[in-house]
């Protein structure tokens, strides 16, 4: 018997005379499960999303190198998932499909350039007005709904402060974190990862502006150009302007693009690394105490395990993997501090936990020798690769005891945009009906009332191009993955400049520089295989 229904029959019993029959009707109530149950019809969500973790760090996936006894211990008490798919292999898309339960297609998320994610803080684009989230749809069922970390889907359109792809203004009644990414700029490393780009620019200008203005001061002192001191004053200038913005574009990234906000309100700029774990657990814990008494929705985006793997003092150096593995061990860390607080105010039964990556892990990242990207397990591919499975293919776990049966593993493709509808209709909302959706709620997977995944199929893109398909047939899987031409005149440097070897794998591009035509450069060679096949690809319109 519950504690309410104790006390209701208490007070009854004390208070009044109640005949027996209704007493005895108040007990039969108060005894029978779905009267007085332990779950309420809205439960609390906590979804914690990770950043770049690959579906090979984690024990409970296999790592037995890498300590995660929290996460282990979710998937234990919970359902785990063995084919979570994002819907992009990078992580403005990706997010932006789990937000609005659509492929970010359709939404105008996916990029049509090599820029496949916002690269910078003061960029216009974002996460549309109009898209509605799930957050927004759980407000209005009177949820209380927060965002703590990460964003990466924009902030404002036209002006400094409009605001227009906020947080807040896609439901969230609170903000604290990043309206952009982690960067190597924002620990002041000496492997800048934006600004690299935009640095050599500057500087092959400025050089180039110097040596036309000494040429002409040559020239004019010879007298062997006839041109005016004014035309190389002019150049002069223009070069001690181009020298001044190569020169403080070192610090330029830093302090527009890694700031904290609460709210609409910048609180750090640039942010203190060294204390943005703490912030950012004290914010969600603080969250989750003054909510407790009524539904809420956290939104738990980790900054963790994005590079440049900003890790405290206290997990430095206690894995087996370097700064990466001490980095996903901090990780587990917070998980576990939160789920102790969900078990302190009693909240455990009442909360559906959900936890996952954006995408697969980062292959490429690495400082020197060292590794600091994830492992991807078996799978091949990573970060920004695709429809490769291991840029897309990301752990999913699920927890709400007493509902969920515990310990169970589901071998069917789920995808990151289910949340959506799962979350809604436990919410007692309702999914949009004017647009297309393109998740299907979990709950028959993960109660087990159905044994087979309700999708179809699942499109995979590199940007705005179709990359790869699942097809579910029957009780069978394919996979058609789409590879572009690349010459064996190109390759992949594993070192130097990011953007530079970073542009074969994001969209495996097409390269003219071949002994094919042009005809035969736009055809993809096919991966072969029982269960594989090919089609062209084809860029897709938005809907």
């Amino acid at each position: 018997m519950s504690m309410d229904c104790a006390l209701l029959l208490s007070w009854m019993g004390g208070k009044f005379c109640v005949p027996g029959t209704y007493l005895n009707i108040w007990l039969i109530l108060c005894l029978f499960p779905r009267a007085c149950v332990s779950n309420p019809s809205k439960p609390n969500f906590l979804l914690i999303l990770a950043d770049d973790l690959g579906i090979g760090d984690l024990g409970c996936y296999g790592n037995d190198t890498i300590r995660t006894p929290n996460i282990d211990g979710l998937a234990k008490d919970g359902v785990r998932l063995t084919q979570h798919i994002a819907a992009a292999a990078v992580c403005t898309p990706s997010r932006a499909a789990f937000l609005t339960g659509r492929y970010p297609i359709r939404s105008g998320m996916a990029s049509s350039t090599e820029r496949q994610v916002l690269f910078w803080n003061g960029a216009s684009g974002g996460l549309p007005p109009n898209e509605t989230t799930f957050a927004r749809i759980l407000h209005q069922q009177g949820y209380s709904t927060a965002l703590v970390g990460k964003w990466h889907m924009g902030v404002n359109c036209k002006t400094r402060h409009d605001h227009c792809h906020h947080p807040l203004n896609h439901g969230f009644d609170h903000f604290y974190g990043m309206a952009f990414t982690l960067l190597n700029e924002c620990q002041g490393s000496d492997d800048p990862e934006l600004a690299k780009s935009l640095q050599d620019t500057y500087w092959f200008y400025t050089q180039m502006i110097i040596l036309a203005v000494f040429t002409l001061v040559v020239g004019k002192l010879t007298n062997l150009f006839p041109v005016k001191w004014k035309i190389i004053i002019c150049l002069a200038i223009c070069g001690l302007l181009h020298f001044i913005s190569w020169f403080s574009s070192y610090g330029f990234t830093k302090y527009w693009n890694c700031i904290l906000m609460r709210n609409h309100d910048i609180t750090e700029q640039p942010m203190n690394l060294q204390k943005t774990t703490s912030n950012m657990l004290k914010e969600a814990v603080a969250f989750i105490e003054r909510n407790k008494h009524r539904p809420f929705l956290l939104f738990v985006s980790l900054l963790h395990v994005h590079t440049p793997l900003v890790t405290t003092e206290k997990f430095q150096g206690r894995s087996r993997h370097g700064l990466y593995g001490d980095n996903v061990e901090e990780m587990d860390w917070m998980v576990g501090r939160l789920l102790d607080v969900i078990d302190k105010e009693n909240l455990k039964n009442t909360t559906f936990i959900y936890f996952a990556s954006d995408h697969g892990g980062f292959l490429e990242a690495h400082r020197g020798n060292s590794q600091l990207g994830g492992w991807n397990g078996i799978y091949k591919g990573g970060k920004g690769m695709g429809g490769w499975e291991g840029g897309i293919r990301v752990p999913g776990i699920v927890r709400w005891p007493g509902v969920l049966p515990a310990g169970t593993v589901i071998d069917e493709p789920t995808s990151l945009m289910d949340i959506y509808p799962t979350v809604v209709q436990l919410a007692g909302g309702t999914v949009p009906q004017d647009r297309a959706m393109d998740g299907h709620t979990l709950l028959p997977l993960l109660q087990g009332t159905e044994q087979h995944s309700r999708h179809e199929f699942l499109f995979h893109y590199c940007g705005v191009f179709l990359h790869a398909v699942r097809w579910h047939q029957k009780h069978m899987w394919r996979n058609s993955y789409q590879d572009q031409y690349i010459s064996q005149k190109l390759r992949i440097p594993t070192s130097g400049n990011s953007r530079k070897f970073r542009r074969v794998p994001y969209c495996q591009e097409i390269y003219e520089e071949t002994s094919y035509n042009k005809k035969e450069s736009n055809l993809h060679s096919c991966i072969t295989g029982e269960n594989v096949f090919c089609k062209n690809t084809t860029p897709m319109a938005g809907s």
